[in-house]
This record gives C-alpha cells, sequence and structure tokens, in this order.
C-alpha cells in the first residue's frame, strides 16, 4: 500500500488540522514526496541537522500529532520549529550532507534511497521552511 506525503505551510494547528479531511491545496504550498516512514524521517533529520539524540526528540513528542483518523490511516504533524529555523537556515551544502547521512542511517535499516531523491526531498522542504518561516506559518505532514 503506498502512503501519500504531503508537506504544508499553515498558520496554526486548527488549520493544519484540515487537512485531515483532504490533501492540502494551493494555498498551503503543499510539497507531496514518495513513500517512507516521514514521522521517523523528520526526527532523523532533526537530529541530524540540529545534534539532538533520536530519543530526546521521541521522548519530547516529537513529531507533535495534531490531527488523527485510525480509521484511515490519516495523520497531520508540526514540524518543530527548531527543525523549520534549521532547514531554513542550512546552505546547500549542509542539505547535501544531512541527505547523504539520511541515506546512511536509512541503509543500517534496510531502507535504500536514491541520494539525489534523498537531497531533492530535504532541500524542497528546507525552501517550504524558509517560505514559512518568512510569512510566520508553521510546517506541517498530512500522512495518508
Amino acid at each position: 500500500m503506498s502512503t501519500v506525503i504531503d508537506f504544508f505551510v499553515a498558520p496554526d494547528d486548527t488549520s493544519a488540522a484540515t487537512a485531515l479531511r483532504a490533501r492540502p491545496g494551493p494555498a498551503h504550498e503543499p510539497l507531496s514526496v514518495g513513500n517512507f516512514d516521514v514521522e521517523e524521517a523528520v526526527v532523523e533529520w532533526e537530529c541530524l541537522l540540529v545534534g539532538t539524540t533520536f530519543e530526546d526528540l521521541v521522548d519530547a513528542g516529537e513529531p507533535r500529532t495534531v490531527a488523527d483518523r485510525d480509521e484511515d490511516e490519516c495523520l497531520v504533524f508540526a514540524l518543530s520549529p527548531r527543525l523549520c529555523a534549521a532547514l531554513a537556515a542550512a546552505e546547500e551544502s549542509r542539505l547535501r550532507d544531512v541527505a547523504r547521512s539520511w541515506v546512511e542511517w536509512r541503509a543500517r535499516d534496510g531502507e535504500v534511497f536514491e541520494p539525489e531523491i534523498a537531497h531533492g526531498i530535504v532541500g524542497d522542504l528546507a525552501a517550504l521552511a524558509g517560505r514559512a518561516g518568512r510569512s510566520e506559518q508553521g510546517v506541517y505532514c498530512r500522512v495518508g
């Protein structure tokens, strides 16, 4: 079964939660990406960019769920402000390093990602985080 992953911007959790009913539209600047464990990936990216541990982030409740529906296996969660700021501030070389490290991290668990695809995901998400920050909005993710 394929999972649809949409990163998007929203002014607040209430607005973001509406994405539970339908995929975010153009006003939310959606970024659709492939099928992978995005909740785990978001935590891994924050570890790589900020230097915290996976366990600390999970213990802190990251990523924070905004809305979910078990029967549809649909979920909306918020990316932490710290991750968004780190993504938005990262230079291209840093984003490439993070993508490469993420590919290596996933390979230890038997998952294979092409480095250029990983770099595209991280780079596009960084651009989205930058736009969100400039408009004082948050970055969210809809999985479903």
